[in-house]
Protein backbone atom coordinates (compact mmCIF):
# COMPACT_ATOMS: atom_id res chain seq x y z
CA UNK A 1 0.00 0.00 0.00
CA UNK A 2 1.94 3.52 -1.21
CA UNK A 3 1.15 6.14 1.18
CA UNK A 4 0.33 9.97 1.15
CA UNK A 5 1.85 12.56 2.97
CA UNK A 6 -2.17 13.53 3.39
CA UNK A 7 -4.23 13.92 7.05
CA UNK A 8 -7.81 14.03 6.14
CA UNK A 9 -9.27 16.50 8.33
CA UNK A 10 -11.74 16.20 11.12
CA UNK A 11 -14.94 17.60 9.36
CA UNK A 12 -18.22 18.63 12.31
CA UNK A 13 -21.06 16.78 11.02
CA UNK A 14 -19.47 15.27 8.08
CA UNK A 15 -16.12 12.83 9.36
CA UNK A 16 -17.25 8.97 10.06
CA UNK A 17 -15.31 6.05 11.32
CA UNK A 18 -16.09 4.78 8.01
CA UNK A 19 -14.32 7.37 6.27
CA UNK A 20 -11.26 7.47 8.90
CA UNK A 21 -11.08 3.74 7.75
CA UNK A 22 -11.09 3.98 4.15
CA UNK A 23 -8.92 6.93 4.46
CA UNK A 24 -6.14 4.43 6.91
CA UNK A 25 -6.84 1.41 4.47
CA UNK A 26 -5.56 3.86 1.37
CA UNK A 27 -2.59 5.18 3.10
CA UNK A 28 -3.66 8.30 4.64
CA UNK A 29 -4.26 9.59 7.79
CA UNK A 30 -7.97 9.82 8.52
CA UNK A 31 -9.66 11.73 11.51
CA UNK A 32 -13.13 12.63 12.76
CA UNK A 33 -14.67 15.55 15.83
CA UNK A 34 -15.17 14.02 18.63
CA UNK A 35 -18.44 15.54 19.07
CA UNK A 36 -19.42 14.00 15.56
CA UNK A 37 -20.44 11.04 18.26
CA UNK A 38 -23.03 11.88 20.35
CA UNK A 39 -23.46 10.81 22.95
CA UNK A 40 -20.25 9.89 24.38
CA UNK A 41 -21.06 6.40 24.55
CA UNK A 42 -21.25 6.38 20.80
CA UNK A 43 -18.07 7.54 20.63
CA UNK A 44 -16.43 5.20 22.48
CA UNK A 45 -17.91 2.70 20.21
CA UNK A 46 -16.50 4.73 17.03
CA UNK A 47 -13.03 4.79 18.70
CA UNK A 48 -13.48 0.77 19.04
CA UNK A 49 -14.63 -0.08 15.46
CA UNK A 50 -11.31 1.73 13.98
CA UNK A 51 -9.32 0.27 16.17
CA UNK A 52 -10.70 -3.28 15.18
CA UNK A 53 -10.59 -2.42 12.02
CA UNK A 54 -7.16 -0.61 11.12
CA UNK A 55 -5.24 -1.78 14.32
CA UNK A 56 -1.73 -1.07 13.43
CA UNK A 57 -2.59 2.16 11.37
CA UNK A 58 -2.57 5.97 12.26
CA UNK A 59 -5.65 8.02 13.04
CA UNK A 60 -6.66 11.11 14.44
CA UNK A 61 -9.47 12.61 16.53
CA UNK A 62 -9.86 16.61 17.06
CA UNK A 63 -11.05 17.71 20.85
CA UNK A 64 -12.12 20.93 21.54
CA UNK A 65 -10.20 21.71 24.55
CA UNK A 66 -12.59 24.97 25.36
CA UNK A 67 -14.18 23.86 28.80
CA UNK A 68 -16.70 26.81 28.24
CA UNK A 69 -17.89 25.73 25.05
CA UNK A 70 -17.15 22.06 24.72
CA UNK A 71 -19.22 20.46 27.66
CA UNK A 72 -18.01 16.84 27.45
CA UNK A 73 -14.51 18.13 27.76
CA UNK A 74 -13.89 15.72 30.73
CA UNK A 75 -15.74 12.88 28.92
CA UNK A 76 -13.82 13.01 26.15
CA UNK A 77 -10.47 13.46 27.48
CA UNK A 78 -11.30 10.16 29.63
CA UNK A 79 -12.43 8.46 25.98
CA UNK A 80 -9.22 9.30 24.74
CA UNK A 81 -6.90 8.14 27.45
CA UNK A 82 -8.99 5.31 27.18
CA UNK A 83 -8.88 4.28 23.60
CA UNK A 84 -5.33 6.32 22.96
CA UNK A 85 -5.55 7.57 19.47
CA UNK A 86 -2.61 7.76 17.70
CA UNK A 87 -3.16 11.20 16.99
CA UNK A 88 -4.82 14.34 18.62
CA UNK A 89 -5.79 16.88 16.91
CA UNK A 90 -6.36 20.03 19.47
CA UNK A 91 -8.87 22.82 18.79
CA UNK A 92 -9.70 26.08 20.58
CA UNK A 93 -8.41 26.29 24.53
CA UNK A 94 -4.83 25.65 25.97
CA UNK A 95 -3.95 21.54 25.02
CA UNK A 96 -1.96 20.88 28.20
CA UNK A 97 -4.20 18.68 29.65
CA UNK A 98 -4.43 16.89 26.29
CA UNK A 99 -0.80 17.08 25.83
CA UNK A 100 -0.39 15.28 29.32
CA UNK A 101 -2.90 12.41 28.77
CA UNK A 102 -1.69 11.77 24.31
CA UNK A 103 2.15 12.11 25.85
CA UNK A 104 1.57 9.12 28.46
CA UNK A 105 0.80 6.54 26.05
CA UNK A 106 2.81 7.63 23.60
CA UNK A 107 0.52 9.56 21.00
CA UNK A 108 0.94 12.86 19.33
CA UNK A 109 -0.90 15.74 19.61
CA UNK A 110 -1.13 18.43 16.63
CA UNK A 111 -2.79 21.92 17.48
CA UNK A 112 -4.31 24.33 14.64
CA UNK A 113 -3.37 27.97 14.68
CA UNK A 114 -4.86 30.32 12.09
CA UNK A 115 -2.67 33.13 13.10
CA UNK A 116 1.33 33.05 13.64
CA UNK A 117 0.98 34.53 17.51
CA UNK A 118 -1.49 31.19 18.27
CA UNK A 119 1.03 29.58 16.83
CA UNK A 120 3.88 30.42 19.28
CA UNK A 121 1.16 30.16 21.87
CA UNK A 122 0.56 26.36 20.64
CA UNK A 123 4.55 25.75 20.17
CA UNK A 124 4.89 26.80 23.49
CA UNK A 125 2.77 24.48 24.94
CA UNK A 126 5.02 21.42 23.93
CA UNK A 127 2.70 20.08 21.03
CA UNK A 128 4.21 17.85 18.48
CA UNK A 129 3.06 19.74 15.40
CA UNK A 130 1.36 22.89 13.76
CA UNK A 131 -1.69 22.59 11.56
CA UNK A 132 -1.33 25.67 9.88
CA UNK A 133 -4.82 26.81 8.53
CA UNK A 134 -4.68 29.53 6.04
CA UNK A 135 -6.64 31.29 3.34
CA UNK A 136 -9.38 29.29 1.96
CA UNK A 137 -9.92 26.37 4.14
CA UNK A 138 -13.14 25.36 5.42
CA UNK A 139 -14.49 25.94 8.42
CA UNK A 140 -13.23 28.50 10.49
CA UNK A 141 -10.25 29.57 8.00
CA UNK A 142 -7.58 31.63 8.54
CA UNK A 143 -6.55 34.66 6.02
CA UNK A 144 -3.05 34.04 5.79
CA UNK A 145 -0.76 33.44 2.71
CA UNK A 146 1.16 30.27 3.09
CA UNK A 147 4.08 30.89 1.92
CA UNK A 148 4.10 33.69 4.39
CA UNK A 149 2.61 31.88 7.47
CA UNK A 150 5.08 28.38 6.89
CA UNK A 151 8.16 30.65 6.46
CA UNK A 152 7.44 32.22 9.76
CA UNK A 153 6.36 29.13 12.01
CA UNK A 154 9.70 27.41 10.60
CA UNK A 155 11.51 30.06 11.98
CA UNK A 156 10.74 29.35 15.55
CA UNK A 157 9.18 25.57 15.55
CA UNK A 158 11.01 22.40 14.15
CA UNK A 159 8.18 20.08 15.00
CA UNK A 160 5.76 18.63 12.43
CA UNK A 161 4.02 21.01 10.51
CA UNK A 162 0.90 20.44 8.32
CA UNK A 163 -1.13 23.16 5.47
CA UNK A 164 -3.96 23.79 5.57
CA UNK A 165 -6.00 25.83 3.26
CA UNK A 166 -7.82 25.11 -0.48
CA UNK A 167 -5.44 22.13 -1.06
CA UNK A 168 -7.67 19.71 -3.50
CA UNK A 169 -5.82 18.02 -5.55
CA UNK A 170 -2.39 15.67 -5.40
CA UNK A 171 -0.08 18.28 -7.16
CA UNK A 172 -1.69 20.45 -4.02
CA UNK A 173 -0.47 17.96 -1.84
CA UNK A 174 3.11 18.10 -3.60
CA UNK A 175 3.51 21.46 -3.39
CA UNK A 176 2.84 21.57 0.35
CA UNK A 177 6.09 19.09 0.39
CA UNK A 178 8.03 21.39 -1.51
CA UNK A 179 7.09 24.29 0.33
CA UNK A 180 8.44 22.75 3.67
CA UNK A 181 5.43 20.98 4.89
CA UNK A 182 5.43 17.47 6.67
CA UNK A 183 1.95 16.37 5.22
CA UNK A 184 -0.98 18.65 3.62
CA UNK A 185 -4.58 18.88 5.35
CA UNK A 186 -7.39 17.96 3.16
CA UNK A 187 -11.15 18.33 4.21
CA UNK A 188 -13.38 19.88 1.30
CA UNK A 189 -12.24 17.21 -1.15
CA UNK A 190 -14.05 14.89 0.81
CA UNK A 191 -17.47 16.79 1.44
CA UNK A 192 -19.17 14.55 -1.20
CA UNK A 193 -17.81 11.22 -0.27
CA UNK A 194 -19.48 8.29 -0.17
CA UNK A 195 -18.75 8.00 3.67
CA UNK A 196 -19.40 11.26 4.55
CA UNK A 197 -22.54 11.98 6.32
CA UNK A 198 -23.24 14.94 4.44
CA UNK A 199 -26.91 15.44 3.89
CA UNK A 200 -27.58 14.77 0.36
CA UNK A 201 -28.48 18.49 -0.42
CA UNK A 202 -24.99 19.45 0.74
CA UNK A 203 -23.08 17.11 -1.09
CA UNK A 204 -24.70 18.33 -4.43
CA UNK A 205 -24.25 22.03 -3.46
CA UNK A 206 -20.62 20.79 -3.04
CA UNK A 207 -20.19 19.43 -6.29
CA UNK A 208 -21.80 22.10 -8.37
CA UNK A 209 -20.41 24.97 -6.59
CA UNK A 210 -17.01 26.58 -7.33
CA UNK A 211 -14.61 29.50 -4.96
CA UNK A 212 -16.92 32.24 -6.23
CA UNK A 213 -19.55 30.33 -4.06
CA UNK A 214 -17.50 30.57 -1.35
CA UNK A 215 -18.37 33.66 1.75
CA UNK A 216 -16.04 34.90 4.61
CA UNK A 217 -18.26 35.50 7.57
CA UNK A 218 -18.36 35.75 11.01
CA UNK A 219 -21.95 36.00 11.16
CA UNK A 220 -23.26 32.34 12.20
CA UNK A 221 -20.54 31.36 14.68
CA UNK A 222 -19.32 34.13 15.91
CA UNK A 223 -15.37 33.56 14.68
CA UNK A 224 -15.05 34.06 10.32
CA UNK A 225 -15.61 30.90 8.41
CA UNK A 226 -16.34 29.84 5.22
CA UNK A 227 -19.67 29.19 3.91
CA UNK A 228 -21.48 28.20 1.14
CA UNK A 229 -23.40 31.36 -0.25
CA UNK A 230 -26.29 28.44 -1.84
CA UNK A 231 -27.15 27.74 1.99
CA UNK A 232 -27.58 30.78 3.15
CA UNK A 233 -30.23 31.27 -0.37
CA UNK A 234 -31.77 28.29 0.79
CA UNK A 235 -32.38 29.32 4.07
CA UNK A 236 -33.86 32.84 2.75
CA UNK A 237 -30.37 34.74 3.19
CA UNK A 238 -28.94 37.46 0.72
CA UNK A 239 -25.48 36.71 1.01
CA UNK A 240 -25.14 40.70 -0.21
CA UNK A 241 -26.85 41.94 2.45
CA UNK A 242 -25.12 40.17 5.57
CA UNK A 243 -23.29 41.88 8.16
CA UNK A 244 -20.82 41.31 11.35
CA UNK A 245 -22.45 39.11 13.69
CA UNK A 246 -22.25 42.00 15.70
CA UNK A 247 -24.17 44.18 13.31
CA UNK A 248 -27.18 41.90 12.51
CA UNK A 249 -30.42 40.61 14.54
CA UNK A 250 -30.36 36.88 13.34
CA UNK A 251 -33.19 36.07 16.05
CA UNK A 252 -35.88 35.26 13.15
CA UNK A 253 -34.10 32.31 11.72
CA UNK A 254 -34.72 30.29 14.94
CA UNK A 255 -34.26 26.86 13.24
CA UNK A 256 -31.05 28.10 10.94
CA UNK A 257 -27.93 26.61 12.91
CA UNK A 258 -24.54 27.05 11.53
CA UNK A 259 -22.89 23.87 10.42
CA UNK A 260 -26.36 21.92 10.37
CA UNK A 261 -28.23 24.29 8.24
CA UNK A 262 -25.74 26.66 7.01
CA UNK A 263 -22.92 24.87 5.48
CA UNK A 264 -19.32 25.07 4.73
CA UNK A 265 -16.81 24.44 2.38
CA UNK A 266 -13.31 26.17 1.10
CA UNK A 267 -12.19 27.15 -1.73
CA UNK A 268 -10.80 24.04 -3.16
CA UNK A 269 -14.56 23.32 -3.82
CA UNK A 270 -13.88 23.47 -7.48
CA UNK A 271 -12.67 20.51 -7.77
CA UNK A 272 -15.27 18.23 -6.13
CA UNK A 273 -16.87 17.20 -9.49
CA UNK A 274 -18.68 13.77 -8.65
CA UNK A 275 -19.96 11.17 -6.28
CA UNK A 276 -17.10 9.35 -4.98
CA UNK A 277 -15.52 6.57 -2.78
CA UNK A 278 -12.86 7.69 -0.33
CA UNK A 279 -10.66 5.38 -1.99
CA UNK A 280 -11.03 6.62 -5.04
CA UNK A 281 -10.52 9.91 -4.51
CA UNK A 282 -7.11 9.13 -2.75
CA UNK A 283 -6.41 7.11 -5.77
CA UNK A 284 -7.04 10.08 -7.76
CA UNK A 285 -4.97 11.87 -4.91
CA UNK A 286 -1.61 9.49 -5.75
CA UNK A 287 -2.00 10.04 -9.13
CA UNK A 288 -1.67 13.42 -9.17
CA UNK A 289 0.93 13.45 -6.20
CA UNK A 290 3.03 11.46 -8.45
CA UNK A 291 2.45 13.55 -11.82
CA UNK A 292 3.16 16.63 -9.19
CA UNK A 293 6.81 15.22 -8.51
CA UNK A 294 7.90 14.12 -11.72
CA UNK A 295 6.85 17.32 -13.31
CA UNK A 296 8.85 19.29 -10.39
CA UNK A 297 11.61 16.68 -11.27
CA UNK A 298 11.73 17.45 -14.76
CA UNK A 299 11.81 20.93 -14.96
CA UNK A 300 14.41 21.24 -12.29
Amino acid sequence: MSKLPLIIAPMFLVSTPEMVIEAGRSGVIGSFPLLNARPAEQCAEWMKQIKKEIPELPWAVNFICHKKSNNRYTEDLTLIKDYQPPIVITSLGHPGEAIEVVHSYGGLVYSDVATVNHAKKAAETGVDGLILVCAGAGGHGGTLNPFAFINEVKEFFHGTIILSGSISTGKDIAAAKMMGADYAYMGTRFLAAEESSADTEYKEMVIQASAHDILYTNAFSGVSANILKPSLIKEGIDPKTLQSRDDIDLSHLVDVKAWRNIWSAGHGVTNVKKHETTAEIIQQLKIEYKEGVQSFVQNN
